[in-house]
C-alpha cells in the first residue's frame, strides 16, 4: 500500500512540475513572439497609418504628369502596385510565381483599404479597357477597332467550355493557356487587371466574373461577388452586354409578349436551372447593382431591363465587313453543287440544335414552321435547297451563308441575333419577326436604326406569303440585300463600334453616367 501511495504522489508531483515548466515556457515564448510580432507589425502599421498621405502624394504626382502630358501609365501602374504590396507587408515586386497566400494577402488588403486607395486608382484612370469574357466575336472586333483610337483594349477569354470556340475569333489572354486554370492563375490575373485597366466590359447572363475558381474563393472570403464589388470600390467603370431573353427578365414577364408566347415553345421553359423567375431576377438585381452602363438591342424593357443604364447599342454587336463581304471567295470544300438558276437556296441555322430543340422538333428558331412550309413548296414543284449547318466554326460557316438567297429566322421571338447580322453584312434578305413594341422602344433611343432596319417581319401565319413573294421576285431580293449590307456596315461594323465606344468609355471615365432619356 505504501508503494502504491508513493507512486501516486510521484505522478502528481511530476504533473505539477510539468505544468509549472509548461506555464513558464509558455510565458517566455509568448513574450518572445510578442516582441517578434511587434517588430514585424509596427512597420506595417506605420505604413498603413501613412497610407492616406502616400496615396495623396501619388495622386498629385500622377495628376501633374497628366497635365504635362508626360505620364507613363504602365510605369505608374507598377508603382501603385508596389505601393500597395509594400503597405500590405508583402515584397513590393510580385514574385515570378506568387503563391496563393501572397495573392490572397494582397486581395485582402485591397478590400480593407479600398476606400483609401480609390483616389490613387482614379488618378491613374486612362484609356484602358478589358473585355472580360467572350461574346461571340463582338468584343474581339471592338477591341481591335479601339486600338487605333488610342485605347489599350484587350480580350480575356475565361470560358472553359471548348465547344464554344467555334464562335470566337480571337483573344489576348486565355484561361488555361496564358493564365493557369487554377485559383492562383485566376486571382493573379484579376489582381494584375486592377492596375492595368480602368473599364471592364463583361458580357452574358451570369458572366460578370473572371473565372469560377476566383468567384468561389472570393465568396468564401468576403461574400458573393466580392471580387466584382472590389472593382467598384476602387473606382473602375463596369460595362455589361446583355445576351438574351433570360438576362434580367423573368420567364413570367417574357412569356406575356405576344402575339404568341415564345416561352411556350422554348426547350428550357421547364428547366429552372437554366431559366426561372427566381434565377433570372436574382441575376438582374446583381447586374444592375454593379454595371455603370449596359448594352442591349431589341427593346425587351421589362423587369431589370427597364432601367436608365440599359441602352440600345447596336454597335457593340459588331463584325468585320471584310470577313463577311458579299464577294468572298468560296473554298472548294464549301462550294455547293451548281444549280440551273431556278433553284432557291434558303438558309436556316440553329446553333446547338440538339440542345435547343424539344423532342417534338419544336424550337424558338421556328424550324417546326419552316420545314413543313418548305415541304409544301417543294410539293408544288419549286426547286428549294435548304442549308441547315450546325457545329461549323463561325469563320467557316460564312462560306455557306454567302451562297444562300434568303435567310429564315425566328418567327415568334421578336428580334434577331448574330446569324442575321452576318446575313445582312453579306447582303442577304432576311425573314424574321420584329416585335412592334420592341421596335418602338428602339426607335425612342435610336430612331434611324429602327427606320432603316431592312429585315422583313413575318409571323407563323404570314411567313408563307412573305416567302413566296421573295422567291418570285429576285430583283426585290437584290434590293433588300443591298440595303441590308449598307445597314450592317453603318450600324454593326467594327469601325462603327470603335467610334461609339470611344465616346461611351470616355464619357464614363469623365464622370458622365450616360443615363437613358426616353424620347
Amino acid at each position: 500500500m505504501k508503494a502504491e501511495l508513493k507512486a501516486e504522489l510521484k505522478a502528481e508531483l511530476k504533473a505539477e512540475l510539468k505544468a509549472e515548466l509548461k506555464a513558464e515556457l509558455k510565458a517566455e515564448l509568448k513574450a518572445e513572439l510578442k516582441a517578434e510580432l511587434k517588430a514585424e507589425l509596427f512597420p506595417v502599421i506605420a505604413r498603413v497609418n501613412e497610407l492616406p498621405r502616400t496615396v495623396a502624394a501619388f495622386s498629385a504626382a500622377v495628376d501633374a504628369e497628366k497635365s504635362a502630358n508626360s505620364m507613363n501609365v504602365e510605369q505608374r501602374a507598377l508603382d501603385l502596385r508596389r505601393l500597395v504590396r509594400a503597405t500590405a507587408g508583402l515584397p513590393a515586386d510580385v514574385p515570378e510565381k506568387p503563391d496563393i497566400e501572397d495573392l490572397l494577402t494582397e486581395f485582402r488588403f485591397l478590400h480593407a483599404a479600398a476606400e483609401t486607395l480609390r483616389p490613387a486608382f482614379r488618378a491613374l484612370a486612362s484609356r484602358r479597357v478589358l473585355f472580360c469574357g467572350q461574346c461571340y466575336y463582338n468584343a474581339w472586333y471592338l477591341s481591335r477597332a479601339l486600338r487605333p483610337l488610342g485605347w489599350k483594349a484587350d480580350v480575356y477569354n475565361w470560358d472553359g467550355n471548348l465547344s464554344n470556340d467555334i464562335y470566337y475569333h480571337g483573344q489576348d489572354s486565355r484561361l488555361g493557356v496564358d493564365v493557369p486554370q487554377t485559383l492562383e492563375g485566376e486571382l493573379g490575373y484579376f489582381l494584375e487587371s486592377l492596375y492595368c485597366y480602368d473599364v471592364v466590359h463583361f458580357s452574358n447572363a451570369h458572366g460578370i466574373a473572371y473565372g469560377w475558381s476566383l468567384k468561389s474563393a472570393a465568396a468564401r472570403e468576403f461574400g458573393e461577388h466580392s471580387e466584382i464589388f472590389l472593382l467598384k470600390a476602387l473606382g473602375k467603370k463596369l460595362v455589361y452586354s446583355n445576351n438574351g431573353c433570360l438576362d434580367g427578365v423573368s420567364q413570367t414577364a417574357f412569356a406575356k409578349w405576344g402575339p404568341e408566347s415564345v416561352c411556350a415553345i422554348c426547350r428550357w421553359q421547364h428547366e429552372p436551372s437554366v431559366c426561372s423567375d427566381e434565377r433570372n431576377l436574382a441575376w438582374g438585381r446583381f447586374r444592375n447593382e454593379v454595371a455603370d452602363f449596359q448594352c442591349t438591342l431589341g427593346g425587351n424593357r421589362v423587369d431589370y431591363n427597364h432601367d436608365p443604364r440599359v441602352h440600345e447599342v447596336p454597335e457593340f454587336y459588331c463584325l468585320d465587313p471584310e470577313l463577311w463581304h458579299p464577294d468572298i471567295g468560296i473554298p472548294e470544300n464549301y462550294r455547293l453543287p451548281a444549280t440551273d438558276g431556278r433553284a432557291i437556296r434558303l438558309y436556316h441555322a440553329v446553333g446547338h440544335r440538339e440542345e435547343r430543340t424539344r423532342s417534338d422538333g419544336v424550337n424558338i428558331k421556328s424550324t417546326h414552321v419552316y420545314r413543313p412550309l418548305i415541304d409544301k413548296l417543294r410539293a408544288e414543284g419549286m426547286q428549294i435547297d435548304l442549308i441547315e449547318p450546325t457545329g461549323i466554326p463561325n469563320k467557316e460557316v460564312r462560306f455557306l451563308q454567302a451562297q444562300a438567297d434568303i435567310f429564315l429566322d425566328m418567327l415568334t421571338f421578336g428580334w434577331f441575333g448574330a446569324n442575321i447580322r452576318e446575313a445582312m453584312m453579306l447582303g442577304k434578305p432576311v425573314i424574321c419577326f420584329i416585335r412592334p413594341e420592341w421596335l418602338k422602344s428602339v426607335r425612342e433611343e435610336i430612331p434611324e436604326y429602327a427606320d432603316e432596319l431592312p429585315i422583313i417581319s413575318a409571323t407563323p401565319q404570314t411567313v408563307e406569303a412573305v416567302l413566296r413573294d421573295l422567291i418570285a421576285n429576285p430583283e426585290k431580293r437584290r434590293e433588300i440585300g443591298r440595303r441590308s449590307r449598307e445597314f450592317a456596315v453603318k450600324w454593326h461594323s467594327a469601325e462603327a463600334s470603335g467610334r461609339r465606344f470611344d465616346h461611351i468609355y470616355g464619357a464614363l471615365l469623365s464622370g458622365d453616367p450616360l443615363l437613358r432619356l426616353k424620347g
